[in-house]
């Protein structure tokens, strides 16, 4: 009698560990298909920086599960209604995908597998607290984050999960060719569910405890790192949130883990809003467009703004592939209230360049900030850069690691280069550009174009 055989679709959860969906497609049958779909779909949007750390982290799942990942291309519901029928599989197990196109994908696939009376199942999330779990009183989503994460830890989540024992994985099936990871020029983190683990424990061992008060200090390695980790799932969010105590540190990391779950739970409820304003008001808000806009959004996505803070953020993008969280929302708030720039053009930037880019925290943290998504209220929120860069960045020492042609300034001064000293800025400084704009009559313009949108 043939073993009876379930396939296990990987997709943003690359893992052994703590993997619900797998462990009961391993109760499920005798042996398990290893199953990842390429999906153009995703593939063709996605930046050279994703796309490279998702091969990586394909590349140690392939190898943790002795070389048995089988790989197909194509639009998912046909390879995995294909695959259902070359195997005899019992059922297909997954993640819930909570996205506007996951959802959608999910549901062509369902029916492409009703038609072999093969069932979807899926199980777990990426999410501790699943997307469409937590309501207000009124049984209406959350808004606003505060009520929101009241609602999400009193519902809680589930413990972790061990790693199936004794599992068998299916052989001898067709594979396509794994992704391979395009050029990049950033020095991007290492991939796989072994090194997100390395990165918790070490997060956990020696920076967890001053989390609170270092968090926005980017010029301290002082946050957890593992924002890639969590967009493809080498960790799920559970994982931390279990090792977590009671400390200042922890309870604050724990509320940024619930950020990222109430942007996804907005998206859930608004797709809409990963391409338009979740505030319809604020779609009337005035930005500028025609050359002299798209020279200055230029400026601002090669770093040559003239203000530090800034550039040395978008050269970290650049650099790194990732971004201090504070220093996202200064240059969000530099391109939308000093540039007068649509914050769309900013979120598929960073979408573009990002190793961890999610079209949830990355669109509504752009909202965010740009004054247009779920805070109650936001636009008259500008960040003045040479401020922010003075209180977060005391010494300086992170503009300098990143823009080389003020290395030689010291101290605080590099915040602000024109009010230092003349003789600070000789030799390389001066290959440093001006200001483009001046903050401050930028500042009331936004404020002005803001008033007129809210007719007052």
């Amino acid at each position: 009698m043939a073993p009876s055989t379930a396939i296990m679709w990987f997709r943003r959860d690359l893992r052994l560990s703590d993997n619900p969906a797998l462990v009961e497609a391993a109760a499920a049958a005798d042996q398990v298909v290893a199953l990842f779909v390429d999906d153009p779909v995703l593939r063709r949007p996605a930046g050279a920086n994703r796309r490279a750390f998702l091969a990586g982290c394909l590349a140690h799942l392939h190898d943790s599960i002795a070389g048995h990942l089988v790989v197909r291309a194509g639009p998912p519901a046909t390879v995995v209604a294909d695959l259902v029928v070359e195997v005899g599989a019992v059922g297909v197990w997954c993640a819930e995908d909570f996205g506007p196109y996951g959802m959608a994908r999910d549901a062509e696939v369902e029916r492409a597998l009703a038609a072999h009376d093969v069932p979807l199942h899926h199980v777990g999330s990426p999410y501790a607290v699943p997307p469409g779990t937590v309501f207000n009183q009124a049984g209406e989503h959350f808004k606003v984050f505060t009520p929101y994460s009241k609602g999400w830890r009193t519902h809680g989540w589930d413990d972790p999960v061990a790693k199936p024992r004794d599992l068998d994985w299916a052989t001898g099936l067709r594979s396509d060719q794994r992704p391979t990871a395009p050029r990049t020029t950033a020095d991007l983190p290492e991939p796989g569910e072994l090194a997100a683990k390395r990165r918790l424990d070490a997060f956990l061992r020696s920076r967890v405890d001053a989390y609170r008060d270092q968090r926005d200090r980017p010029d301290l390695d002082a946050t957890s790192r593992l924002s890639p980790d969590l967009k493809w799932g080498t960790l799920h969010p559970r994982q931390a949130l279990a090792r977590l105590g009671d400390g200042e540190g922890e309870r604050t990391f724990a509320n940024e883990l619930c950020w990222r779950e109430f942007y996804a739970d907005v998206l859930f409820h608004r797709p809409e809003t990963a391409r338009s304003a979740f505030n319809p008001a604020m779609a009337a808000m005035e930005v500028d467009e025609g050359p002299d806009a798209d020279e200055r959004f230029d400026a601002w996505c090669a770093g040559r703004t003239g203000y530090p803070i800034v550039d040395a953020g978008m050269r970290q993008l650049v650099g790194e592939g990732w971004m201090h969280n504070r220093v996202r929302m200064i240059v969000a708030s530099f391109l939308v209230k000093d540039l007068h720039l649509d914050w769309t053009r900013g979120a598929r930037f960073f979408m573009d360049h990002l190793v961890d880019g999610d079209l949830a925290s990355n669109q509504h943290g752009w909202q965010w900030t740009a004054g247009t998504g779920t805070d109650a209220a936001p636009y008259f929120r500008v960040f003045n850069p040479i401020l922010q860069g003075r209180k977060f960045d005391p010494d300086g020492d992170y503009v300098r690691r990143w823009i080389p042609e003020l290395r030689a300034v010291a101290g605080a001064t590099v915040h602000d280069p024109l009010d230092g000293p003349p003789e600070l800025f000789a030799g390389a400084a001066t290959q440093y550009p001006p200001p483009i704009v001046d903050h401050f009559a930028e500042k009331d313009e936004a404020l002005a174009r803001y008033q007129r949108v809210r007719g007052g």
